[in-house]
C-alpha cells in the first residue's frame, strides 16, 4: 500500500471537455505538480488521464474527468510513496500537502473555467 494515498473530487459546472483541454497540455502538468515528473500510461480523452510519477513521490496519478448534469466531477487520484526511507510524521506531512494542493488544483480550474458562472445559471453556449 502507498505511504501517500490522496483522493479528492470536485464538481466543475463545465463540460468534461473543457476540463479535459485544461489537463492536456504537458507544460500545465509542471504549474500543477512542479516536484513531479509526469508520464502518461494512459490518455483517456474527455475521461482523463492517468500518469506514472516520478521525482519527489514514486507511483501513479489519475485525473478521472466524470460527466454530471451540466458538469464534471472532477476525481483525483494520487497513490505514490515518498523516495527512501519516511518516518510517519514526514508520511504525514506530506499527505497533507498533497491534500491541499489538490484542492488548489481543482478549485483554481474551478474559478478559471466557469469564469464567475453564478449558482443555478446555465452555461454559456460558444
Amino acid at each position: 500500500m502507498p505511504s501517500v494515498d490522496v483522493v479528492d473530487e470536485t464538481f466543475l459546472a463545465v463540460p468534461p471537455a473543457v476540463v479535459a483541454a485544461a489537463f492536456a497540455p504537458p507544460a500545465a502538468w509542471a504549474g500543477f505538480w512542479p516536484d513531479l515528473t509526469l508520464d502518461v500510461y494512459a490518455d483517456r480523452g474527455t475521461e482523463g488521464l492517468r500518469w506514472t510519477v516520478a521525482g519527489a513521490l514514486v507511483g501513479t496519478m489519475e485525473v478521472w474527468l466524470e460527466p454530471v448534469l451540466d458538469g464534471t466531477l472532477l476525481h483525483y487520484f494520487l497513490r505514490a510513496d515518498l523516495p527512501g526511507d519516511a518516518s510517519d510524521q514526514r508520511i504525514r506531512r506530506e499527505v497533507r500537502r498533497r491534500q491541499l494542493a489538490a484542492k488548489e488544483v481543482s478549485l483554481g480550474l474551478k474559478m478559471i473555467l466557469e469564469a464567475g458562472r453564478a449558482p443555478g445559471v446555465p452555461p454559456s453556449l460558444p
